[in-house]
């Protein structure tokens, strides 16, 4: 199941301030093989990476981790993929196309 936890609108990505940690994530996870270690089942490019994945990456509690994705799911950056007990996060490649077309229009 696919879902996002979007709280709302445009006006919620000018509260969230820039941040070079929610940036470095973006980054990761346009290709995350590249940045991730690889899992026993599963492609992170396909399916995403977990929170615990980014921490480890981060240096960071998994708390801390999850704060920065679920900001970036909350403004539609990224979506979310729940299997078993696991949330799995990828970039939203359309709403990102969509939110730097608004920026390049000078919003």
């Amino acid at each position: 199941m696919d879902t996002r936890r979007r709280r709302g609108g445009g006006d919620e990505m000018l509260r969230t301030p820039a941040n070079q940690t929610r940036l470095d994530i973006l980054e990761w996870l346009k290709d995350p093989a590249a940045h991730f270690p690889a899992r026993r089942h599963g492609d992170p490019a396909r399916d995403g990476v977990t929170a615990r994945a980014v921490a480890v990456k981060l240096g960071v509690p998994r708390s801390v981790a999850e704060t920065h994705l679920g900001l970036l799911v909350d403004i539609g950056l990224l979506r979310t993929r729940r299997v078993r007990w696991r949330t799995y996060y990828r970039r939203d490649e359309m709403r990102i196309a969509e939110v730097a077309r608004m920026f390049e229009k000078g919003w």
